[in-house]
């Protein structure tokens, strides 16, 4: 199983990035799992420059093709004026239409505090829902005093990582079952 960490904030460092890798770093207990991520701010100005695809670089396009390839997607955007980051929604205005659909995704956000939450509920949802992708009930969000320095510290928020992931993990199971040889030939003959 492949995990692709997106961080989208912009800056360095970040707490939107010790969210993504808390999150990811859940995931490791599963054998066979391999990761990698992103952090928008290493590659932000080169998304910025250009409004299609066809006009990115081959390594900024390879970012791109890593999203649309991952096994599960874990994305996470810090709180910028009640919503996501402009750049944040640029690199997924980028990415090919049916390339999501299907996709397990975990949703997260970090915000300066609660007042923000509903973020993961009026934007990212919405966003990932339109390009097909399977969202896990649990969204994750954490806030500046849930970090010591630039990791995630606080009980609560780990928990709910811990059942995100779950989620996540048993939707890409039953998706595999669902898509195997066996099930296909047993739906073929209800």
């Amino acid at each position: 199983m492949h995990v692709v960490g997106f961080s989208g904030g912009l800056s360095t460092p970040s707490k939107t990035l010790g969210l993504v890798e808390a999150i990811v770093e859940e995931f490791s207990l599963e054998p066979g799992f391999t990761s990698e991520i992103i952090d928008l701010a290493e590659v932000a100005t080169a998304f910025g420059s250009v409004l299609y695809r066809t006009q990115l670089s081959s390594a900024h396009d390879r970012i791109l093709q890593t999203i649309e390839n991952a096994d599960i997607l874990v994305v996470a955007s810090p709180v910028y004026r009640a919503a996501y980051p402009g750049l944040f929604k640029q690199v997924f205005d980028l990415i090919e239409r049916e390339a999501l659909e299907h996709k397990v995704v975990v949703l997260a956000a970090n915000g300066g505090s609660g007042h923000h939450a509903l973020i993961i509920e009026s934007h990212l949802r919405p966003l990932f829902t339109n390009l097909g992708a399977y969202t896990v009930p649990t969204g994750v969000y954490s806030q500046s005093q849930d970090f010591s320095g630039y990791r995630l510290t606080a009980e609560p928020v780990l928990a709910r990582i811990s059942d995100a992931v779950a989620e996540a993990r048993n939707l890409r199971q039953r998706l595999a079952w669902n898509n195997a040889p066996h099930a296909i030939a047993a739906n073929a003959t209800a």
